[in-house]
Formats: structure tokens, C-alpha cells, sequence
């Protein structure tokens, strides 16, 4: 019954904020159009469509609200007027009332809120999709950033994943391609990690352990968390200043460099993801800033992405062979992991990908049309069966969100070439001798443990092959032996069938002589 009505929720926004132009737009149902809005005639739809468009998501809850924030960062995808309206979802959402964040943090701490920090800012200075943030200094002096998890959202989400496991059930039902993209589990990732999201604890710890990652870099800053104020629904950090991303001029003005700042943010994501295997997921605009020194400022943990050391291994492969331009290997590759069916012809798939890829090396982002470059990858894995990974898909969605901040930030970056030489050195890192030399160290616990019974495990082995081969001789002998009663009972049994013959003949020898 819940998600009947979240259903008809659902459709009654699309229709009063006037989106059914959005997904009538195509000339096999335009000529609905019109009866529609004969008898929605009633309805306001004087606004912009991209307003229309935000008001509506930000009505329909945070699931949604989530997939503005990643169409905001894709302005090579969207038009301008619709990603610039988008982009107010990453820390404009509208905030709860300050009474009900009040309530929460007195609840959590069982205490007046004056007795836990020296001073409290009522008015949140960030409000998304999750949680808002407001600023407070704790009674020691240090200022910090408190994020409070919305009231009710769980049940939200709940009715809104249920409603996209039918629409997933549905697809792989219906749709040719559905068994193939696996929009189910698809979804059960998305579940999974909506639901880590809304732990805060779960969150402090993902921040600290990216904080321990690059405690030596100087790419990149993560605040501190504050433990002993840390609780599943309410999370105290240390307060960090900086630029939003999002605003160019401003960064400009502080003497900012753009094109360092963009290639810096392509190493630390590769940085992230195949030397840590830890990566941010969440990277849109609204959850980055930009230090007074040019590093950058990482903001809201609550989507986090993890890799197997294999999925690190066939990407940092598929990306090298990539920017070599070697199709055939990136063919190779995806049916080595088995992304790919075992059956597939190298030289077709290496033909196909050739293609897509090859059109769009040697352009700056500004003159590559994602779209439609996703669009023909998209038809050669169809073509060829290849199926999606589930647990890649945070992994491609942070691609999405690195491509549109690296098109604001440099127009004229080159993707390929920032990153080969950083896929390059992990690959060596990893694969010859100082992989080697890195995988020794790793085990030299082991070792240490190992080394001292090494001649006790020797002993009990070769005793235990001693046992074997010594009841295996036992066994031999006894066969042998076997062998030599059968002989000599046969030998006994000749020598009185003989004896009994030799006195039959010599008894009608006599018999005859009388």
C-alpha cells in the first residue's frame, strides 16, 4: 500500500510541475500533450522548466535530489539552463527546522545543547539531501562543523528503493537488456550504500581512514573527526574554510591555478582508487572546496567506494591500454575478467572499441561528446553480451562526476594524458620489481611467524610421509605373502594329487602280479 501511494506521489509531482514535457517530448507521444494539459489546465507552469525541474526533485525526496546532483555536474550532457538550476541541489536543499535539529542533538547527548558546545548556530549553513550542517565551537575553543541526519529519511529512502526494485524487476522482465545490465542488483548496491550513508558513525570512520590515506599529501585536506560527539545520527568534525569549487571567478580571484588544480584532482582520484582502493563517491561540486594554498577540501563521506585488489588490477590494465591506444589488449582484458563472454572474437571486440575510442583521443573535454560516446559503447556491449558490473558502479559514477569538474575547472585538460603516467608508475609499482620488493615487506610478518616452526612442519611431514611409505610397504609384504601361501598350498596340493597317483598305480600293479 505505501508504495501504491508513493507511486501516485510520484506521478502527481511529475504532473503539477509540468515534467510530462520532458517525457512526452518524443514524436510518438507529443500528441498527448495537448488532452493533458486540457484537463491540467489548472496548474502553474509559468516557471522556467529547469526550476520546474528542481522544485520537482527536491519534492519527490533525496534519491532524487542524489540524481540532480550528478545531472548538475554534466554540462556537456544537459543544457546550461537546466545544470546551472541543478547545481542549487548539492547544499541548497531546503533545511528542516532548526527546533526539530535542537531536539535531535538533546536527544542524542541527553543534555541542553548549552552544556555540550559553548556556542551553537541555529541557522544551517549547508542543507542536502541526507543531513544539514551547522557550525559550533566546542567548550575546549575549536570550531566545528555538526552534521545532523534528517529526520524520517529512512523510511523515505525505504519507499523509494522498494518502489526502484519493482521498476528494476520489471526492466529484466520486459526489457531485452535488462538480464544483461542487472538493474536488480544494481539497485541493491545503490541500496546498500544509501543505507551506509545514513550511519554517521559509519561516515566519521570512512573520513578518517581517507585522512590516514593522504596524511603525507599535499594534494589534498580531510577534516578531523571528534569522536567523543559522534553518533550514528549526528557527526562533529573539524571546521574547514576554503573556495567552493563551483565558484570559478572566486577561485580565480584568490590567484587559484585552474589547470594545476584539474590535474591534481585527476592523480588524486586515480591516487584513491588504485593505490588505496578507497575512493570518495560522492565527488560533486557541493562537497568540495579549495584551501587558501590551493589543496583541495573534501567534505561528506557518506558514499565511500571500495575495490578488490583483481578490479584494480583489470582497470589499471584497461585504462593503460587505453591511452596506448592498444584495443586489441583492452579487449583481451574484459574477456580475461570475465566481463565478456569466454566465447567472445578478440579482433571483433578490439574492432568495435576501436571505433568508439578512437574519434575522441587528442580533444580537449570540451570537444568530446560524452553523450555520444557513451551511447556507442553502450551498443557494443549489447552487441556483444557484455555484462555490467555491479560493483563498478560507484566507481563509473565518480568518473562522471571527475569529467564534469575537470570541464568547469580546465575546458582544455587532457584526461589521457594527465593520468597514463600515474596508471604507468602503479602498474610498475605493482607488477615488476618494486612489486615484488613491496609484496616481500608485506609478508615479512608472516614470515616471522612461519620461520621458527618451519623444521617442526618439516618433521611432522616427512613423518607422516614415513608412516605412508612404511604402511604402504606393510601393505606389499602382506600381499607378498599372500601370494607365497597361495603358491605353496598349491604346491602341497600337486605333490599329494601326485603322491595319490603313484600308490593307485602301485596297487593294481601288485593286484595284477597276484
Amino acid at each position: 500500500m505505501l508504495r501504491l501511494l508513493r507511486l501516485i506521489k510520484i506521478i502527481f509531482i511529475v504532473l503539477r510541475f509540468g515534467l510530462d514535457e520532458f517525457l512526452l517530448a518524443h514524436a510518438r507521444t507529443r500528441w498527448l500533450l495537448l488532452p493533458l494539459r486540457m484537463v491540467l489546465f489548472t496548474r502553474d507552469t509559468s516557471a522556467p522548466r529547469a526550476v520546474r525541474l528542481r522544485l520537482a526533485l527536491e519534492s519527490l525526496g533525496p534519491l532524487f535530489v542524489k540524481f540532480g546532483q550528478m545531472l548538475s555536474t554534466r554540462r556537456d550532457l544537459i543544457p546550461s539552463d537546466i545544470a546551472d538550476e541543478l547545481a542549487k541541489l548539492q547544499d541548497q536543499v531546503p533545511p528542516f527546522p532548526s527546533a526539530q535539529a535542537v531536539a535531535l542533538l538533546e536527544a542524542v547527548y541527553q543534555k541542553k545543547l548549552d552544556q555540550v558546545f559553548s556556542s551553537f548556530d541555529s541557522i544551517p549553513v549547508a542543507s542536502a539531501s541526507v543531513a544539514q550542517v551547522h557550525f559550533a565551537v566546542l567548550p575546549d575553543g575549536r570550531e566545528v562543523a555538526v552534521k545532523i541526519l534528517r529526520p524520517g529519511i529512512e523510511h523515505t529512502i525505504a519507499h523509494d528503493i522498494a518502489l526502484l526494485d519493482v521498476g528494476a524487476s520489471l526492466l529484466e522482465k520486459w526489457w531485452e537488456d535488462g538480464k544483461r545490465l542487472k538493474p536488480k542488483l544494481v539497485v541493491a548496491e545503490f541500496n546498500k550504500y544509501l543505507h551506509d550513508e545514513l550511519d554517521l558513525m559509519r561516515e566519521a570512520a570512512s573520513a578518517s581512514q581517507l585522512k590516514r590515506n593522504f596524511s603525507t599529501s599535499p594534494l589534498l585536506l580531510v577534516p578531523e573527526m571528534y569522536w567523543d560527539w559522534c553518533s550514528s545520527t549526528v557527526m562533529v568534525m573539524e571546521r574547514m574554510s576554503g573556495i567552493p569549487i563551483s565558484q570559478i571567478d572566486a577561485l580565480r580571484a584568490a590567484n587559484i591555478d585552474l589547470s594545476r588544480l584539474a590535474s591534481n584532482g585527476v592523480e588524486i582520484f586515480y591516487t584513491q582508487v588504485f593505490r588505496d582502493g578507497f575512493f570518495h563517491a560522492d565527488m560533486h561540486p557541493g562537497n568540495i572546496m579549495v584551501a587558501a594554498d590551493g589543496r583541495y577540501v573534501a567534505l561528506d563521506f557518506g558514499i565511500m567506494g571500495t575495490l578488490t585488489d583483481s578490479d584494480k588490477h583489470y582497470l589499471a590494465q584497461n585504462f593503460i591500454a587505453f591511452f596506448q591506444r592498444d584495443y586489441k589488449r583492452v579487449a583481451e582484458v574484459h574477456i580475461e575478467s570475465g566481463w565478456a563472454p569466454a566465447d567472445t572474437r578478440v579482433d571483433e571486440l578490439e574492432a568495435a572499441i576501436r571505433s568508439v575510442c578512437e574519434p575522441i583521443f587528442d580533444k580537449p573535454l570540451r570537444e568530446v561528446s560524452f553523450g555520444r560516446v557513451l551511447l556507442r559503447l553502450f551498443q557494443t556491449s549489447r552487441r556483444f553480451g557484455i555484462e555490467i558490473q555491479p560493483q563498478l558502479v560507484l566507481l563509473q559514477k565518480t568518473l562522471l562526476n571527475i569529467e564534469g569538474l575537470g570541464l568547469q575547472l580546465d575546458p582544455e585538460l587532457d584526461l589521457w594524458k594527465t593520468a597514463k603516467p600515474w596508471l604507468e608508475r602503479w602498474m610498475s609499482e605493482q607488477i615488476g620489481w618494486r612489486g615484488f620488493l613491496k609484496a616481500l615487506k608485506a609478508e615479512a610478518p608472516n614470515y616471522a611467524t612461519w620461520l621458527p616452526q618451519l623444521p617442526r612442519l618439516i618433521h611432522q611431514q616427512l613423518s607422516r610421509q614415513s608412516g605412508a611409505q612404511i604402511e604402504i610397504v606393510l601393505q606389499e609384504l602382506l600381499a607378498q605373502q599372500k601370494r607365497r601361501n597361495q603358491i605353496l598350498l598349491l604346491g602341497v596340493g600337486l605333490m599329494l594329487i601326485v603322491a595319490a597317483s603313484a600308490a593307485l598305480l602301485a596297487a593294481r600293479f601288485l593286484f595284477q602280479a597276484a
